[in-house]
Parts: C-alpha cells; sequence; structure tokens
C-alpha cells in the first residue's frame, strides 16, 4: 500500500494521481515555475478589502524592522497538540531582546509596507532606571509567549501569559488607580479604576490574581532615588514579574478613549459610558495595546476585542498571602500536588474552564442573586443525569476557544510561512469550533434553571450558521482538527477545496507526487538489502526511515553504507539517506507553495466573515461556564456535598475539610460552626495537634466554595456573603524581607486591621508566640477588642488562656475548645492523649498539655520533670496576683445587666406581658448575681 493512501484522509484524497514512483523532475519544474508567477501575483493583491485597510492605517504604525524577520521555516503546527502559533512569526525574540538594549532611543518597529523608522513608539526599558544599578533577579530579558496550544491541559493553561498596566493619579489624586490588562491567549481587555488606601491592598490583591508575566508602568513612577510607594510595593511583591517603563506620555486617556472606539465589538460598546469619565483606566489602556502591539509585531483588526470595565466592588478579596495559607491553588508542602481547594473542585474539560475556575476560587462572588443561579445550574446537572453526561460529552471536544479567537483577531504586519500555516490551522479550529454548536444547543434544549436557559438562547445566534455556512464554501468538509503532526499537516495542506483556485490544485499534485516517491524510494531501498523498512514522519526530521528489527544480532556498523543519521532506540533503527534529505527539501518547498496560497485564500475568507465573528466571544462565555458548573456537579458526585443557604448567620452544622477529605483514606471528623452578629468572635483553645488550624482553613474553604456557586461540605451549611477573608496563619520568617517570625505576624496583623470592615471573615492562628508571653496576651487582647468593635466574623485559636476572659467584658464573644481524652499507654505505663478533633463550648480543661506532648516526644525525663515543678510555682502565683477584687466582680455583674437591657431594648419582638416577665427575671438574676459577687471574695480567704 502506498504512503499517499496509508497517511492522507478526507475528501482531497480522492483528487490524487497515484503513478508510477519514477522521478517527475521535468515536470515539477514546469509546476513549480507557473506556481511562482501565480505566488508573485498574489502577493502585489491585498488581503483585506478597501475600509478594512483604511481602518487598519489609522492605528499600524508606519515603520519598519531594520533586520530581516524571515525565520527559519519549521512545522510547528506539526505537534501532538496543534500549537495555535501567533503571526508574528520569529522576529518577535529578537525585537525584544533588541529593544532591551535600546535604552536611550526609540525602537524601531517592523511592517511590511515602509522602511522609515517611526518615532512615535514608546521608549521601553527595564527597571531601574539608573545605569550605575544592578538588574534585579525579577528583571530578566523574555521572549513574549505569543503561540499557545489549542488543545493545551490545565497546566499550561495557567502559565502566566496576561501583560498588566499600572498608572497612579498624581497630586490630590494620589491613590486613585488604572489598570488594563489582556491576555495574549484571550482578546479581552479589562479595565479597572478604583481608589486604594495607602497600603494599596486592592493593587496588589487584583495583580495577584491576574498573575501577570510582565507589568508595565510609568517611568515616572520609578525615578533612581525617588520611586513611588506603589512601585516599590508591586516590585516587591513580584520579584519574578518582568517590569518594562514607558514614558508618561504614552499613559494618554483621550488616545485610550480612541482605542476603545476603534476596537471594541458592538456587542460590549457600553464599556464607553462606563469609562469616558475615568481618565486613569484610559491612560493604562493606551500604553497598554501600544506596547502589546509591538511585541506581537501585529495589530488587532478593528472591532474586534472584548473590552470590558471591572470595579473593585464586585468581587470578594482574598490577598495572596491568605491564598497561600488555605491552598487555594498552590500545595505548601509540594507544588506539584494536587492538594487544593482547585484540585478538589477541578474536573474541567477546557482550558477556558479552568482558567474560569482559578480566577473564581480567587475572586468569589459577592452578589447573592448570581450565587442562587449557579447553584440552580448544578442542582439541575445533579437531578438530570442524561443532560450531566451529554453536556460533558459536548464540552470536552472544544478547544481553547478564547486561544483561537485571540490569535484569529490579530493581523500580522509581516506575512511569513508561520503567520501563514497559523492562519490556516486556525480556521480548521474555528470550523470545529461552530460544528459543536449544534450538539450543544440539542443537549440544553430542555433545560430549566434560567441560568442554562440563557445559554440556550445565545447559542441561537443565527451568526454561527452564517460563519460556518461560509467557512464550507472555502473549506472542505472532511477538514477538521485530528490529532498527529502529520495528520495535521495534510488536513492543512487539504483544506481549500478543489477547482478554486489552479495553481493551489496543481502545488497539492506536485507534494503528492513527491510524497508517492518517497515512499517508492523507501520500498525499493527495502527490496535491495531485504530490510524491513518502513516511512516514518515527524515534525522535527520530515520523512525518515525506521526499522524494527533484533539490535543485538544486526549492529548499526552492518546497516549500509548510504543510511546516515542513525540512531537507536531500544530495538529500532531510525536514519535517512542522502536523497531522502533532498526528498524532504522539496517537499518542504512545495509545502510552503500550498501554505502561502491558502494563506492568500484564507485571508480573504476571514475578511469576509470578521464582522460576524464577535459572536464567539459568547460562545467562549457558555463553555468556560458550563464547563466549571459541571465540574462542581463532579465534584459533588464524589462526596456528599449540600447546596449552601445565604443568610446573615455563618452556621455550618457537621462540615468538614474539604482537602483533607481528599487526602485521607477515611472521613474527617465533622464539626459544628455557629457565628451571628450577637456572637461574632470564637476564641478557640485546644492542645497542639488538636485540629485548630485546620478548622479555621475549613471555615474560609467553605465560604469559598460557597461563594463561586459550589455545593459545601456539610450536612447543612448557611453562610453571610463575606466581601473579605482575611487569615494570619503562618509562623514562618521572611529572609528576603529580613523579617522575622513576630515581625511577620506584625505586617500580616497590621495589614488585616486597615482593611478589614464588617463584613468580613478573619481567621487568626495563635497571634502572639513570636514575643514574650505578656506582650504576646497583650497584643491579642487589644486586637481581638479591636476586632470586636467592627463586628467582623472572627475566629481566633490561641494558647493563652487569659484571653479566654475576654468573654467576661464583652457579650459578643464565645469560647470554644477541642476535646482531648487521656487513655493510659500501657507500653510506656503513662497516660497518653488522645485527639478526638471535636468542637465543644467552653475553655479547655487540659492544663499543661505542653509538657504532655514533651514528655510524649523524647525529651529526657528528668527535663521533664523540672519543667513540671517549674510551671506550678509559676502558675500558682499568676493565680494568687490574679483574684477578683469585690469591685470588679460587682462591675461585671451590673455589665452583664446592662448589655442584656440594651439587647432587650434593641432586638426585642415580645409581646408586652411577655417582656415584662423577662424584665421581671432578669432583675431577679441580677439581685442573685450581685451578693454572690460581694460574698465571693470572702469565702476564697475562709
Amino acid at each position: 500500500m502506498r504512503l499517499a493512501s496509508r497517511f492522507f484522509t478526507g475528501a482531497a484524497s480522492r483528487t490524487w494521481s497515484l503513478r508510477s514512483h519514477a522521478p517527475r523532475t521535468s515536470g515539477i519544474r514546469r509546476a513549480r515555475e507557473m506556481l511562482r508567477q501565480e505566488a508573485a501575483s498574489l502577493s502585489s493583491s491585498p488581503r483585506w478589502t478597501p475600509s478594512q485597510r483604511e481602518a487598519l492605517r489609522g492605528r499600524t504604525p508606519a515603520s519598519a524592522s531594520r533586520r530581516s524577520t524571515e525565520g527559519a521555516v519549521a512545522d510547528r503546527s506539526c505537534s501532538s497538540s496543534p500549537a495555535l502559533a501567533s503571526a508574528p512569526g520569529s522576529s518577535v525574540g529578537n525585537k525584544r531582546s533588541y529593544a532591551t538594549h535600546r535604552v536611550a532611543s526609540n525602537f524601531p518597529v517592523g511592517t511590511s509596507s515602509s522602511s522609515a523608522q517611526d518615532t512615535t513608539y514608546p521608549n521601553t526599558f527595564r527597571t531601574p532606571l539608573s545605569a550605575g544599578n544592578p538588574q534585579r533577579s525579577g528583571y530578566k530579558g523574555w521572549t513574549p509567549q505569543v503561540g499557545y496550544s489549542a488543545t493545551s491541559s490545565a497546566v499550561s493553561a495557567h502559565a502566566p501569559s496576561v501583560i498588566v498596566a499600572v498608572v497612579e493619579g498624581r497630586g490630590l489624586a494620589r491613590g486613585e488607580i488604572g489598570m488594563a490588562s489582556i491576555d495574549l491567549k484571550s482578546p479581552q481587555i479589562m479595565l479597572s479604576q478604583f481608589a486604594d488606601n495607602t497600603t494599596y491592598a486592592k493593587v496588589i490583591t487584583k495583580l495577584q490574581v491576574l498573575s501577570p508575566l510582565e507589568i508595565i508602568m510609568s517611568n515616572t513612577a520609578c525615578v533612581v532615588g525617588n520611586s513611588t510607594k506603589l512601585f516599590t510595593l508591586i516590585t516587591d511583591n513580584f520579584k519574578n514579574v518582568n517590569f518594562t517603563t514607558v514614558q508618561r506620555k504614552y499613559f494618554n486617556e483621550t488616545k485610550g478613549l480612541e482605542y476603545i472606539e476603534q476596537l471594541c465589538i458592538a456587542e460590549f460598546s457600553s464599556v464607553l459610558m462606563e469609562v469616558q469619565s475615568r481618565y486613569y483606566c484610559l491612560a493604562a489602556a493606551a500604553a497598554l495595546l501600544k506596547y502589546v502591539e509591538f511585541i506581537q509585531n501585529s495589530v488587532y483588526a478593528p472591532k474586534s476585542l472584548k473590552i470590558y470595565f471591572q470595579g473593585s466592588e464586585q468581587t470578594a478579596m482574598i490577598d495572596s498571602s491568605s491564598a497561600q495559607n488555605l491552598e487555594l491553588l498552590v500545595n505548601n508542602q509540594d507544588y506539584r500536588s494536587t492538594h487544593t481547594l482547585f484540585g478538589v473542585l477541578n474536573y474541567t474539560k477546557t482550558a477556558g474552564g479552568s482558567r474560569r475556575l482559578r480566577s473564581n476560587i480567587l475572586e468569589p462572588l459577592v452578589d447573592v442573586e448570581t450565587i442562587s443561579m449557579r447553584l440552580d445550574c448544578v442542582q439541575e446537572l445533579l437531578q438530570d443525569e442524561e443532560l450531566f453526561f451529554g453536556l460533558q460529552s459536548v464540552i470536552s471536544r472544544f478547544l481553547d476557544t478564547e486561544q483561537l479567537l485571540s490569535v484569529l483577531v490579530q493581523i500580522p504586519k509581516q506575512d511569513t510561512v508561520n503567520a501563514a500555516e497559523s492562519k490556516i490551522t486556525n480556521l480548521i479550529y474555528l470550523k470545529h469550533t461552530l460544528e459543536l454548536v449544534d450538539p450543544l444547543k440539542v443537549t440544553l434544549k430542555n433545560c430549566s434553571t434560567p441560568l442554562l436557559k440563557a445559554y440556550y438562547g445565545s447559542l441561537e445566534d443565527h451568526r454561527f450558521g452564517l460563519i460556518l455556512e461560509k467557512i464550507k464554501t472555502v473549506i472542505n468538509d472532511d477538514a477538521r482538527y485530528m490529532k498527529g503532526c502529520l495528520n495535521m499537516r495534510t488536513q492543512k495542506c487539504y483544506a481549500v477545496r478543489s477547482n478554486i483556485s489552479e495553481f493551489l490544485d496543481i502545488a497539492r499534485r506536485t507534494y503528492t507526487e513527491i510524497v508517492d516517491d518517497i515512499a517508492g524510494m523507501i520500498a525499493q531501498l527495502a527490496e535491495k538489502y531485504s530490510l524491513p523498512l518502513r516511512t516514518s514522519f515527524s515534525s522535527a526530521r520530515g520523512f525518515f526511515i525506521q526499522m524494527t528489527t533484533d539490535c543485538t544480532a544486526l549492529s548499526s556498523d552492518q546497516l549500509p553504507s548510504e543510511f546516515i543519521k542513525i540512531s537507536k532506540v531500544k530495538n529500532s533503527y531510525s536514519f535517512t539517506s542522502a536523497d531522502l534529505i533532498k526528498m524532504n527539501e522539496r517537499c518542504q518547498e512545495s509545502l510552503r507553495e500550498i501554505y502561502h496560497m491558502t494563506y492568500m485564500i484564507v485571508c480573504k475568507l476571514l475578511g469576509e466573515i470578521y464582522e460576524h465573528i464577535h459572536c464567539l466571544y459568547k460562545l467562549s462565555d457558555t463553555v468556560s461556564m458550563l464547563d466549571m458548573l459541571l465540574s462542581f456537579a463532579h465534584a459533588c458526585t464524589l462526596s456528599d456535598y449540600v447546596r449552601p443557604e445565604f443568610t446573615d448567620t455563618l452556621a455550618i452544622k457537621q462540615g468538614w475539610h474539604p482537602i483533607l477529605e481528599k487526602i485521607s483514606a477515611e472521613k474527617p471528623v465533622a464539626n459544628n460552626t455557629y457565628i451571628t452578629e450577637g456572637s461574632n468572635v470564637l476564641i478557640i483553645t485546644g492542645p497542639n495537634m488538636s485540629g485548630k488550624s485546620t478548622y479555621l482553613k475549613q471555615i474560609a474553604l467553605c465560604q469559598i466554595m460557597a461563594q463561586i456557586g459550589s455545593y459545601v461540605p456539610a450536612e447543612y451549611a448557611s453562610f453571610r456573603i463575606a466581601a473579605q477573608i482575611f487569615t494570619r496563619i503562618s509562623t514562618d520568617d521572611d529572609i528576603e524581607t529580613n523579617s522575622s517570625t513576630f515581625m511577620k505576624e506584625m505586617k500580616e496583623i497590621s495589614y488585616i486591621l486597615h482593611n478589614a470592615n464588617d463584613k468580613s471573615l478573619i481567621l487568626i492562628d495563635e497571634l502572639g508566640r513570636g514575643t514574650n508571653t505578656e506582650e504576646g496576651i497583650g497584643i491579642s487582647y487589644a486586637v481581638c477588642e479591636h476586632l470586636l468593635s467592627i463586628k467582623a466574623f472572627t475566629l481566633f485559636t490561641t494558647h493563652f488562656l487569659e484571653l479566654c476572659h475576654i468573654d467576661a467584658l464583652y457579650l459578643n464573644v464565645e469560647n470554644m475548645h477541642f476535646e482531648v481524652q487521656h487513655v493510659k499507654n500501657t507500653s510506656r505505663n503513662k497516660d497518653a492523649i488522645l485527639y478526638t478533633y471535636k468542637l465543644s463550648r467552653g475553655l479547655t480543661e487540659e492544663k499543661n498539655y505542653g509538657l504532655k506532648a514533651a514528655e510524649a516526644s523524647s525529651l529526657p525525663p528528668s527535663i521533664v520533670l523540672d519543667a513540671r515543678e517549674i510551671t506550678t510555682q509559676i502558675t500558682s502565683q499568676i493565680l494568687q496576683n490574679q483574684r477578683s477584687s469585690p469591685e470588679m466582680d460587682r462591675q461585671r455583674a451590673v455589665y452583664h445587666l446592662a448589655t442584656r437591657l440594651v439587647q432587650a431594648a434593641r432586638n426585642s419582638q415580645l409581646e408586652p406581658d411577655r417582656l415584662r416577665t423577662y424584665l421581671s427575671n432578669l432583675k431577679k438574676k441580677y439581685e442573685g448575681d450581685f451578693p454572690r459577687a460581694v460574698d465571693l471574695p470572702e469565702k476564697t480567704e475562709e
């Protein structure tokens, strides 16, 4: 069987001429000459309509590269995961590294139409600006990654690809922040503008969520010796991110508004009303787009970008330290581990769904209506098994729609072979994606929840069918995405229908003949040497010869001398020959001609469908959201999760830790949680290793899961929407910032106190351990009092039992503790502690549990005995000094009475008779407590 019939599939294979294997050099030369003439005529013709050319001419810099941008031809899209290669080609890396050394002059920018140097491009250079200062480790040269795989995994989907521009107001406007960001994998620009305080918490948190590849700032923000506080904080917090500064004049709000008017698609044009008076985010957008067009060496097509405004009040804020402490995305022990909240919930099938899940975990929703709509969808997916599996089957066939759209809307400034191959590949991907719209509609047709109905309605857009119809007039019906480099190469070669271009048909027949000649030549070699030779292909080597045999019986020295570049893997030899190398070169030349002519046809087709392509933004949002909701439903099927409610109370019945459940062979111990405005601070005590830190993390993880629209691990769950989630859990020092354990504690608690409000959820684990006991208790007590005053929901674990007495002064404090049991260790004839991990009300009754833990270790018994005696003496002295005076007890009794009276006056809804009874009982209780408060010290002295 010939090679063509084995490797080539599709309708185009029926047109191939399979003739003898004799070389046809004369016919090929004549055909190639005709192809060159045709290529010359095609390249001189315009690829875009006059109106598009005019629109682009107004914003494309008329400049040229000083060096050739013609890169080596490589079959990059013929890998096992075909890449959505970006249009710029190989010139980006050279231009980027060249730019790094051009500090004092303007950048040369390459186009295909002009050789004049453009002086309007910004000065772009690495910070710090002083020539004498050595660069930081984070400031290193790089080449923008502009080619990504449409079939990439979730891991590669999260590789940094976001570029962010940040600008701060000056003078009276200092603290007003403008941000603009674009993901190189997705043609969407997010604009933000907000007022921040002196800690710049909102800026740092937003940048942490975006996880940028590069940050752009004004050169006035980092003047040597006079850098702004914002610049210093960003560089300190993002040491491994590339920084670039551009001249302040390129942060131009007028130019930014013009960009948005030119590039924003009609469906999102309402953003103009939102941002037209937000000068700083417009200024950031102007600098960002100017810079991205330069590094990409391409411009965005008119009316092709989704541009939207996102304020800081639409999502909850989780700072980077809390995200790390809670292990939301990365496991603290092993960064490769999936034992994180993302790992627990991530059953997504597409890269877009995985990215959406990640961003939602870092920025949970705060709108109850939106969360409830998501929960309704998850509930329907759990109840309708046919819908769940049908939707999962369709979603898993989608490629990375966002990345596909990003590449399609870019217009390369220079036509290279890589650019041509990229456009052809992406058009095949587009056809594959549009063909999945109808199956997705059929699956969603009978859904009942409003959100799924809305997604079904968005898929009824007639533009999907219109684009697909136009594509099918040019592209073969059989052209589709396939795995395997040779398969995908064949799809690209024969993507365009026959009889559209006579010269393209000739080129393809020539290519087929060359491939047939290669197969024939290898068959003749096999017959000549009586060896089991077969034809193989790889994107790096092209066609080569492979032979499977017993390598011990046949060494490489015994192979014929005309075989060169011999390599051995197990029982397989791979090699080539001089004639085969020449045939591969002819094959590549023919392939370039095919790609060039196909590219011209594809560009014309794209010009016709550009006005309709914006419906893909809706499709991308729909697919990623459905994928995430399916992932939530999938996680629920693996565990007994429950649908959460949203009230003004945090109440969890028998909740457990979701990550611990994934790690443990047995289900974790479940505990109850109850926090209201009337008792908004829980002080939790218990021995070491009793489960205090795990319990804190469990509450935060359940809160986040509920606010992103997922079910939660509990028998019943009710949550109050948290606008901010703060944690202070880690006890490590920080060598990079020269911070001790205690200093790091103080920095973290200071951040919480500056930013917390009455809608915050705050988790503090053993504050004050880094200093002496008296100071630790004092700091913890003061922090507790401050948090009590702002009504934030706070969980505070401590070993300072003195802190627990704060409940005598504040009614909204509840004391809780983790129980332990004492069992007899028969082997060592000593008592041992059995951890139950159960939470109970009140103070812990355990005394000296630190000594018990030390005794259970290998500490010498004499040391433990001495420590126990010293502890007993110190404790007796402290208790003697802490005896309450009669006046203190009287004041406490009066305080309890007053707080109950105030509470009754504010909140009581009792009828008059029942209210009189309540007040009478309250009076009797006070009269009963007051004599005891006077008599108690006397009885103690007796």
